[in-house]
């Protein structure tokens, strides 16, 4: 099959178009699946520059996010069959091989069937920002309806699902951004209000919106200071849900005096540390945001397909910070 392989750590060209065997069911309860697609998220280019989780095993097959159709069966899986149309966040760390590739092999734990709404492209860039999102707010935040949300970069690839599963919760959401059009996606999105910040002090402009209180919950998507940001923007007994590391400089001063619930959300952790249930889980919330979706009530912004023996432009497009939403690589039969 024809697959990209990252031969090395370092730039965009590492990512070479290779022939490689055709995988092979590993398991009874996993499946073979012909993808049509794959995502394209921050942990590929992450980790093409600084190497993989198991740089022992290279070149590797980066991509954690593919949708296709099923190609095979093993022996036990019973809630798949050939021809059917899935997709799935599994593999692309540097262990078992991920979709930048015409075929995969993945458990069937890890496997829901494709929104019927969406086209390939829509849904393999969907899983693992619908994961983190709803993690981070549900599973994390314990998010409820009728308070009120931060959601930090709200038009990027995390932040405008996260709008839309606030919306869907019964929540409020406010959502920082960078440009207009950005602003206008955001707000199409649900946002009630979007907060320039180059040109506005978030933290000032979210106590004005809440009358000096903060919002219930916090979301940082972007790292860095911003972290410390939503520290000072929520509520007393509030909570903060991070995506990153915290950087040196945490104000971790003003998480304390405000009680604040602080949490942590890596949605790779699951597969990184072969968590079987948590996988599971994980593909029980793409079930249900398949169904939101089918109902015309959740969205998946992609703003770019690529062929696959471009995956290096895609991480350049990626890296520039520039879009909106997603994207993903068409793979051709």
């Amino acid at each position: 099959m024809k697959a990209v392989l990252m031969t090395a750590p370092g730039a965009p060209e590492v990512l070479q178009l290779r022939d490689v065997p055709e995988p092979r069911l590993t398991s009874d309860t996993a499946l073979l699946v012909r993808l049509k697609a794959a995502g394209v998220n921050p942990i590929d280019t992450k980790l093409r520059k600084r190497g993989t989780f198991y740089p022992d095993q290279m070149p590797a097959i980066l991509g954690c996010d593919g949708a296709g159709v099923v190609e095979a069966v093993g022996a036990q899986v019973k809630q798949f069959h050939i021809g059917e149309a899935v997709y799935f966040c599994q593999g692309g760390l540097g262990g078992a091989p991920g979709t930048y590739a015409e075929f995969a092999v993945v458990e069937e734990r890890c496997v829901a069937p494709k929104p019927a709404t969406l086209s390939f492209a829509e849904a393999a860039a969907a899983p693992l920002v619908l994961i983190t999102a709803w993690e981070a707010l549900c599973d994390r935040a314990r998010l409820q309806a009728g308070q009120t949300v931060m959601v930090q970069a709200g038009a990027g690839g995390v932040g405008h699902v996260a709008i839309q599963l606030a919306r869907l919760m019964g929540a409020q959401v406010y959502t920082t951004v960078s440009t207009e059009e950005k602003s206008a996606l955001a707000r199409d999105l649900g946002a009630a209000a979007t907060i320039d910040y180059r040109t506005t002090d978030p933290v000032a402009e979210v106590m004005a919106l809440t009358q000096g209180t903060g919002v219930d919950v916090s979301f940082d998507t972007v790292g860095g200071g911003v972290l410390s940001q939503c520290f000072a923007m929520t509520r007393v007994y509030g909570d903060v849900v991070s995506l990153l590391a915290p950087d040196p400089q945490t104000d971790w001063k003003t998480a304390r005096d405000r009680n604040l619930r602080v949490s942590f959300e890596l949605m790779l952790t699951p597969m990184l540390q072969g968590l079987d249930s948590a996988q599971a889980h994980q593909a029980e919330i793409l079930h249900r945001c398949a169904q939101w979706i089918d109902q015309g009530k959740l969205r998946i912004i992609l703003s770019h397909t690529v062929p696959l023996a471009e995956a290096a432009a895609a991480h350049r497009l990626l890296e520039a910070g520039s879009c909106l939403g997603k994207i993903a690589l068409a793979i051709a039969d």
